[in-house]
């Protein structure tokens, strides 16, 4: 009676915000089923406030839980903008893993993922994950300022000859040099959404989102493309120090927004006229500290007036300042088509389309199997549909452009066959 008074009584005088739990195997992208997620609240970690079990698919449904009012996060203000809250997820054969400090916002659904190693494998009975203050609302160094581009080695042979977005990257999680910080292989994918949702809030407005994704993607490719750390002798891609690259948390939560739009544009970069190379793009909160790069809350203020994604980076970098693609995708059996595949669409994109699902539906029971013959019928359709409803996608039954990459990724990571 005391849990639910207590949730009754933070429901009254906040917003509510949504969480969903994943849980997958740390070998082979396998979701488990019938874990026990036990959810509190991180300032009173004894008052269990939920607990649910995962499906098929290894998710918990969507819950609501208590945030604080919309307001706190969508313009500054010195109260924490979002909830904090304790997730222990149990299941036979593997290692409890307990997290501190999940991040609900108000209005979004927070995205929880856990991987669980098997016993068999680490021996360890616990795995304990504290994830920190978020970077608008804690204390964290300021950027150190860098030029924009970057010198290129004489020899040459330090710059890539083209803009590849990687499979994964390497995050030293430190300094760099910290020679005690571990070293993480994070698929870049989801390397960006962990930023992102790191760096500012899921709550503001898309405009703003897209704006920052795009600028927090080409300050990655530029250590990407110039080999930033690996030429000094460094065994990594970035780091997660805010002195020196931008903020990954090992274990945090993102948020499906994020997510979305991240799948969107995860191949796009910022460029200049006549560089090669992705342009640096320095940023920093414009509140507690300035830069010559974008301000986080000024993007936020600009959204809000109507400005677009790439009217709020040229308020900032200038208007010689544009939208680029990469050239290709590492890790990725083929790339998209150039089309969507819908019902009446056939061919070998969409045999392969069918196989790769197949594949996938081997780890994700929820998804159907179906004939790989070419024709994207009705049973195409609702296979990738399915997908969609699975890897948090938009449930329209279409092969778009992000549908077409997640379901990649996810095959590419059920196979195996791309292991770092």
């Amino acid at each position: 009676m005391f849990e639910k008074n207590l949730r009754s009584t933070q429901r009254d005088n906040t917003d509510l915000g949504k969480l969903q739990i994943n849980v997958t195997s740390s070998i082979g992208l396998i979701p488990i089923q019938d874990a026990t997620v036990t959810i509190s609240y991180t300032g009173v970690p004894d008052t269990t406030i939920e607990r649910i079990s995962t499906d098929s698919s290894g998710q918990t449904q969507v819950i609501d839980l208590p945030a604080p009012p919309i307001e706190y996060s969508v313009e500054p203000s010195s109260e924490m903008p979002y909830s904090e809250y304790n997730i222990q997820v149990e299941a036979p054969g593997y290692e409890t893993v307990n997290i501190t400090g999940t991040e609900i916002l108000p209005d979004v659904t927070a995205l929880q993922p856990i991987s669980m190693n098997p016993l068999a494998r680490t021996q360890v009975p616990e795995e304990t994950i504290v994830i920190p203050e978020h970077t608008l609302y804690g204390e964290y160094p300021p950027k150190i300022p860098e030029d924009e581009i970057k010198p290129m080695d004489e020899s040459g042979e330090i710059v890539l000859s083209r803009v590849v977005i990687p499979e994964f990257v390497v995050v030293h999680d430190g300094a760099p040099q910290d020679s005690t910080a571990q070293n993480y292989y994070v698929r870049y994918r989801d390397y960006i959404k962990n930023v992102v949702s790191s760096e500012i809030y899921a709550t503001w407005d898309e405009n703003a989102i897209y704006a920052n994704t795009l600028v927090i993607m080409s300050f990655t490719l530029n250590r990407v493309y110039t080999e930033w750390y690996r030429s000094k002798g460094y065994n990594f891609t970035i780091t997660s120090s805010t002195a020196y690259d931008q903020k990954w948390i090992y274990g945090r939560n993102i948020y499906d927004n994020v997510g979305r739009i991240v799948d969107s544009i995860f191949a796009n970069y910022l460029s200049r006229p006549g560089v090669r190379q992705p342009i640096f793009t320095s940023y920093c909160d414009g509140q507690r500290v300035t830069c010559d790069g974008l301000s986080q809350w000024g993007s936020q203020y600009l959204a809000n007036e109507g400005y677009t994604p790439i009217e709020i980076i040229r308020y900032y970098y200038g208007n010689d300042m544009y939208i680029n693609s990469a050239d290709s995708i590492s890790g990725v059996p083929s790339s998209w088509p150039g089309y969507d595949l819908t019902i009446g669409s056939s061919g070998d994109k969409v045999r392969q389309l069918q196989q790769q699902l197949n594949r996938i539906a081997r780890n994700y029971p929820a998804i159907p199997t179906i004939s790989a013959d070419g024709i994207y019928g009705a049973r195409t359709a609702e296979a990738v549909r399915t997908f969609q409803r699975v890897f948090n996608l938009p449930q329209t039954g279409i092969t778009d452009y992000p549908t077409w990459y997640s379901i990649s990724n996810i095959y590419v990571g059920v196979s195996r066959i791309a292991e770092p």
